[in-house]
């Protein structure tokens, strides 16, 4: 690996020379493979893996399976994500205990987000925000595959979410940083590392916690991260928060045995750096800190009032005609769920947040949120793929065929699908392991595929070995 010389020297200045030697050698070595098990569609333990010791369902891999070619990955039952960056999964747990409105503001792909909407009490919401329009396709993808309807993916700058005033109980903000902890897993990090993109990237960190901090409620909770290891775009920057922007810094509980290192700076405030000689996993870098203030008596009371609602109708709901009864019986509880009739889609979204949709709609460019259940194509309401991956479909709305591998991968390139004569005409879900993978529309003597084009597996081929994480 060819490093910059300052990087090299501003590294040695940061850990100390015994350490800079093994952080070098460690650098060396192949990065570790992790991915994380969607619990509401998976229960099963990864063949030949050992636990990410920090993460409730994180598994690191004996080798790189060939994920493109598994339906299951592509069915949304786990997600590869780097194991540091599963961290943050203490940090929820440990102080978001209740229902909660959370904002990851630089989310794609979508591996803290989905590791957040597992963990966060079932009751709150998730916006996903990413500001990079190509990126932000990705994490909605990832998202509807995920499957939680309790979920808004956006695809805004942070300075957008200032109309909506001080809404986020936790807001997560994985900042883009210089990337010096992705250096195993990408070699153009290496080459593009210099000491000005550093002080590009910390300034331009604090201008994002800046335009977002107003929209984090008193005594809400910020967790900063980012995947790099100099003290300028870590530890100096939680300073400047606490600081400038009158934030507590917090210490989460971690075990010794996670082998997690502190704060490099001489400074006694709390931090979390994970660095690739001491734990299993790429350089991260976390910090929790809490805005000054108290939730307010007024803002409880709606929360209870709120709990109370979940499970009884409410009128404020989108008028019954503009959405099939059909399709509302496609969702389970579909009281719990406003409808209504958006560009030619049924959208189905949580009760509970109706007026935050309502007023995201207003300022952010929204890109999916809830559960789309249908399309309307001419007279006919065609369920969509977003339906399919739901936790929150009502499986005995369709008729239900179970493809072979090779059917499953076929189907996965949008192939022609032929079932068994037996299977009904109409719209059918199909799945893979007792796994929906999507939706086909049987004419009899063919399927027409449903399966959403731009997700496509591309590739023709299969390669020679086949290695699935799951058998």
């Amino acid at each position: 690996m060819n490093l910059s010389p300052e990087f090299i020297e501003r590294t040695r200045n940061l850990l100390g020379e015994k350490e800079m030697d093994a952080f070098l050698k460690a650098l060396d070595t192949d990065s570790p493979v992790s991915i994380r098990m969607n619990r509401t569609k998976c229960a099963e333990v990864p063949e030949q893996s050992k636990r990410v010791p920090w993460s409730g369902s994180g598994y690191y891999l004996e080798s790189r399976p060939t994920f493109t070619f598994d339906p299951l990955f592509h069915a949304g039952c786990y997600y590869v994500q780097e194991a540091s960056s599963m961290i943050i999964e203490q940090a929820i747990r440990q102080y978001v205990k209740e229902p909660a409105v959370m904002l990851d503001l630089c989310a794609a792909p979508g591996g803290k987000s989905t590791l957040a909407r597992s963990v966060l009490h079932e009751d709150s919401i998730l916006i996903a925000n990413e500001v990079m329009k190509n990126r932000s396709q990705v994490l909605a993808e990832n998202l509807i595959k995920w499957g939680d309807p309790n979920v808004i993916v956006t695809n805004n700058d942070p300075s957008d979410f200032s109309s909506l005033g001080n809404v986020f109980d936790v807001i997560l903000t994985d900042v883009p940083c210089s990337g010096e902890g992705m250096f195993r897993k990408d070699p153009v990090a290496v080459e593009e590392w210099s000491l000005e993109n550093v002080d590009l990237c910390w300034q331009r960190q604090r201008r994002i916690i800046r335009d977002i901090w107003p929209c984090l409620k008193p005594g809400g909770l910020l967790v900063y991260s980012t995947c790099t290891y100099n003290r300028e775009e870590n530890e100096d920057n939680v300073a400047w928060i606490a600081k400038e922007l009158g934030a507590e810094i917090l210490p989460i509980e971690v075990d010794s045995g996670w082998n997690i290192t502190g704060n490099l700076t001489g400074t006694d405030f709390p931090v979390y750096r994970f660095l690739p000689h001491h734990t299993i996993g790429e350089g991260l870098f976390m910090a929790v800190l809490r805005k000054s203030g108290e939730m307010d008596d007024e803002e409880v009371v709606e929360r209870k009032l709120k709990k109370e609602k979940k499970g009884k109708n409410n009128k404020s709901a989108a008028p019954v005609a503009t959405c099939p009864k059909e399709a509302k019986s496609w969702v389970q509880s579909p009281e719990l769920y406003s409808w209504c009739l958006e560009n030619n889609e049924v959208v189905a979204f949580p009760l509970a947040y109706q007026s935050l949709y309502e007023k995201a709609k207003q300022s952010l460019r929204i890109l999916h949120a809830g559960i789309t259940v249908a399309e309307l194509k001419g007279r006919d309401f065609v369920p969509n793929h977003s339906l399919a991956m739901t936790v929150a479909k009502n499986k005995e709305a369709f008729e239900q065929a179970e493809l072979t591998y090779e059917q499953a991968i076929a189907y996965l390139r949008k192939e022609a699908v032929v079932l068994d004569s037996t299977v009904s005409k109409g719209y059918v879900m199909l799945t893979y392991k007792q796994v929906p993978l999507g939706f086909v529309k049987n004419i009899g003597n063919r399927a027409n595929n449903l399966y959403p084009q731009e997700w496509r597996i591309r590739s023709g081929y299969l390669p020679d070995r086949l290695i699935f994480p799951l058998g």
